[in-house]
């Protein structure tokens, strides 16, 4: 539509549950003129139909190629289970679509790899949703890390404990290798992690445990590791639905400064604490405004940003792999009982094409025979 002089960008939104109607409708009216949201479509028409009422939608689709082939949108945001983010997002490139998914990108690196093969060398892209990587606090660490303020990093801690109870995974495609791809290493610490290696960068081996403890699941309730970084850093990782105080931690500890931050779902400024090294002037470290990681906002603006240059989406929403990678790597380490090396994870590694590897049912016995259950 052309609001204003200028033609506003066509965005549709695929899946109206939650994660939508919280995040993604909120965030792109915060675009204004710069986007129109055309169409929704939802498995529950019930649903795209009381969202579309409800934020203004003029379209409502039974399913995403009606939706594609009818209104041939220049964004589809997707918010729905991951299971579906492969045929979803390829279906939108294949269309001339650019893509805006929830994480987890993909169930597997091979399912990343195959849509990724579907972008264009001028566009259209895919771009994943990791918001945490966008606090302001963050992006200052960030920018200090570049420029050599602090030194190296050394010693890190990256936790995700939060409490899922019972029947959090009644919902059909919840606990399910084919359908969500892991336990709360795949969808709940995902994103610290993915804040950590955001900071970090590369890494380079992970030696990972994995239980089933209390929960009823074909996967993990708590997992832990130990990772090396290229850059020597050592970092442990904890990820659990088991904790009854939940937190989300992220440590690095650098020779010049700590850095540490906490919080739950999301963080601004006051969440962080830094405390420089002996002798050392951290005064200039702060940063100058307060962005919270606690809306998708950033991320959305990003890709339209991108989006209306014609060019590639920034790193910080185009790229996803290298955190899969990380999760992939601590399933075939706590399902193989050793060390993992990142340069394992090849094509031909069954753990390439599934995080439980070539064996789904021996994967989900290897992990309950670490139980604490009767």
């Amino acid at each position: 539509s052309i609001t204003g002089g200028f033609m506003s960008i066509r965005v549709a939104i695929v899946g109206t549950g939650g994660i939508a109607r919280g995040q993604h409708f909120p965030s792109l009216a915060a675009l204004g003129d710069r986007v129109v949201i055309v169409a929704v479509t939802d498995t529950d028409p019930a649903s795209a139909r009381s969202a579309a009422d409800e934020f203004g939608v003029p379209a409502v689709y039974d399913d995403l190629p009606g939706l594609l082939a009818a209104e041939r949108p220049d964004v589809v945001v997707l918010a729905t289970p991951p299971i579906a983010h492969r045929a979803q997002a390829i279906a939108a490139l294949d269309a001339g679509a650019w893509v805006i998914s929830e994480k987890p990108p993909t169930l597997s690196l091979a399912e990343y790899d195959e849509i990724a093969e579907h972008e264009g060398e001028n566009g259209p892209f895919v771009s994943y949703i990791f918001q945490h990587r966008f606090g302001s606090a963050a992006m200052r660490l960030r920018e200090l890390i570049r420029d050599g303020e602090l030194g190296r990093a050394l010693v890190a801690q990256c936790n995700t404990l939060w409490f899922r109870p019972p029947e959090y995974l009644a919902v059909p495609w919840r606990g399910k290798w084919q359908t969500e791809g892991g336990g709360p290493t795949m969808g709940l610490g995902i994103h610290q992690m993915d804040l950590l290696l955001s900071l970090l960068g590369d890494w380079s081996e992970i030696s990972a445990a994995m239980a089933t403890l209390d929960r009823e699941t074909e996967m993990e309730d708590v997992a832990m590791a130990t990772v090396r970084f290229e850059s020597g850093a050592m970092c442990s990782i904890t990820n659990s639905m088991l904790s009854p105080r939940e937190s989300s931690q992220v440590r690095i500890d650098f020779e010049r400064g700590s850095f540490e931050l906490e919080h739950l779902y999301g963080y601004d400024n006051d969440n962080w604490t830094v405390t420089p090294a002996t002798g050392v002037d951290g005064s200039g470290w702060a940063p100058a405004e307060n962005v919270s990681s606690n809306t998708h906002l950033p991320p959305f603006a990003s890709v339209i940003d991108a989006f209306e240059r014609g060019a590639r989406p920034d790193p910080l929403v185009a790229e996803g792999r290298r955190t899969l990678e990380l999760v992939a790597a601590m399933y075939k380490s706590a399902l193989e009982r050793r060390t993992v090396a990142r340069a394992e994870l090849t094509p031909e590694d069954p753990f390439y094409r599934s995080m439980a590897g070539a064996d789904p049912a021996a994967a989900t016995a290897a992990i309950h025979a670490n139980t604490l259950r009767g």
